[in-house]
């Protein structure tokens, strides 16, 4: 397992991690085949795939998981509720099929690692599974 060190700059952000994610598959499965697990150890931060070629789309996702959250009366007190709510939304963890030493993403397909209780140090753990 690789654990990778993810420093946030923002209360929300979302940050393209498909090279890194490329890079680690080359580098483990070579040209063999498997199975890429991210798990995002938080309770306000996420992971997940969507299109990374148009930034809007992005900002589009932003726009509807505060729309989701907003004016919700909350009781937890550490007032961050709204964050683990959209972690809930995005999940924690992903897995992605490697086909020799390549991710296996659709055309318009990036992963992002979602920050929503920044800024802060995170970490994202990553595991290959080969065939």
């Amino acid at each position: 397992m690789k654990r990778i060190r993810i420093i946030t700059k923002q209360k929300q952000e979302y940050i393209d991690i498909t090279e890194i994610i490329r890079d680690y598959a080359k580098e483990e499965f070579k040209d063999s085949s498997g199975i890429v697990t991210l798990f995002v150890p938080h309770t306000t931060s996420g992971v997940f795939i969507n299109e990374g070629y148009d930034n809007d789309v992005v900002k589009d996702i932003n726009k509807v998981l505060n729309r989701i959250v907003e004016k919700i009366p909350f009781d937890h007190i550490e007032g961050n509720s709204d964050a683990h709510s959209k972690s809930v939304l995005t999940g924690n963890s992903i897995q992605v099929i490697v086909e020799n030493g390549e991710l296996m993403l659709g055309r318009w397909q990036s992963i992002f690692f979602a920050e929503f209780d920044g800024p802060r140090e995170r970490e994202l753990w990553i595991k290959a599974i080969k065939d």
